[in-house]
């Protein structure tokens, strides 16, 4: 990019949201030069791309938080966004601050079980602790359940078993094949291979009929865990890896009628909110034909501040069209399987492009800050 855009000051792009689709946006702005506020309830960025390495390992946490003040200054405000003012075009903090926009970026992302998701406001040190908690309970426990056989599910498993071999893992999960349904049935079955031949004892086709009951993250021996099929396994620790929605809450009530099923909102192939050519959603909140992945959170960014520079220019705007499916599965540091661009890719190429770091260095470098050591 390098050049920078001359604006006039009614110009103030507010992101709402920083997380993988956030801070895409909030670099892309800062160095286009054009004056932008991210907002966001808590104080620091979370790479959960590795949240799973964080639970096992001690130490790598710290890794994956990135302060946003570092690298936005002034341009971070923290803060809980409770309502947006279409009209008087504003966003609404729960202090009661209100931030003035000319053109609106959503970028919530979806809320979830921990490890991986902040469903509260939580400081940045209390959350590196929660990890170092969690690494400690699984040390502690002898048998070990992960709940959910989608692509964190299966990582998980995989993840505590590549470090603690000896340790009983069971995964449970409600479908009969594991990982995400647009994966290729030869991925599939590879992340199954994977997790047999690393002992992980698999319960397939089967739910947890009293997950609510049971204490999640921190050890508890001889938990029941009871299936819907009448079948009880008995497990020190249980990890839940399901349950991810769209987090909704802040844009909800302006949008009522442009929400999709899932609480993502219904977007053109420009990725504006449709009838508001000003109002963009990337990432999970917008409602586009493929997995949420931060991957893709990205390359929506890239088409939304684009397209707030064309239309500030006088510029065609760009379409975004979802391309053939790329997704890696990280199988623990030393196993991966995944496709690129629709293709099978073995653990060879995995473990090269994400297993060793899971792209935590990359998160680093595009929000300028250097990763400690």
């Amino acid at each position: 990019m390098g050049s920078k855009l001359s604006v006039d000051n009614s110009v103030c792009v507010v992101i709402v949201g920083g997380g993988f689709g956030g801070i895409a946006a909030a670099s892309q702005l800062k160095s286009w030069g054009v004056p932008f506020v991210l907002v966001d309830m808590k104080e620091a960025f979370h790479h959960n791309v590795a949240a799973l390495r964080a639970s096992v390992e001690s130490g790598f946490a710290r890794k994956t938080f990135i302060s946003y003040a570092a690298s936005f200054s002034d341009s971070f405000k923290q803060g809980k966004v409770i309502g947006i003012d279409l009209e008087k075009q504003h966003v609404l903090l729960e202090d009661g601050e209100k931030l003035p926009f000319s053109h609106l970026i959503l970028a919530t992302g979806s809320d979830g079980p921990f490890p991986g998701k902040f469903n509260q406001p939580v400081s940045m040190e209390d959350a590196i602790q929660m990890y170092e908690d969690l690494v400690k309970e699984i040390q502690k426990a002898k048998r070990i359940v992960v709940v959910g056989g989608g692509s964190a599910g299966v990582e998980m498993a995989a993840e505590v078993k590549t470090d603690y071999p000896d340790k009983e893992v069971t995964l449970i999960h409600s479908k009969v094949a594991l990982a995400d349904t647009e994966l290729q049935p030869c991925v599939r079955c590879a992340v199954k291979e994977i997790l047999l031949k690393k002992g992980v004892q698999l319960v397939l086709g089967q739910r947890v009929s009293n997950l609510g009951s049971l204490t999640k993250n921190r050890v508890q021996e001889n938990m029941e865990i009871k299936l819907d099929k009448g079948t009880e396994i008995i497990a020190d620790l249980v990890i839940c890896c399901t349950g991810i929605k769209v987090n909704s809450f802040g844009y909800c009530d302006a949008f009522g009628g442009k929400l999709a099923e899932d609480g993502a909102l219904q977007v053109n192939k420009e990725l504006q909110v449709e009838g508001y050519p000003n109002v963009y959603a990337i990432g999970d909140c917008a409602n586009v034909k493929e997995p949420k992945m931060a991957y893709h959170a990205g390359l929506h960014a890239n088409i939304a501040v684009t397209n707030i520079i064309n239309s500030l220019t006088n510029q065609p705007l760009k379409s975004y069209t979802p391309g053939s499916l790329t997704m890696l599965l990280s199988m623990g540091r030393n196993d991966g399987v995944g496709q690129l661009y629709g293709c099978y890719v073995g653990s060879f190429v995995v473990k090269i492009a994400k297993s060793r770091d899971l792209f935590v260095g990359k998160s680093w470098k595009e929000m300028g800050q250097s990763m400690p050591h």
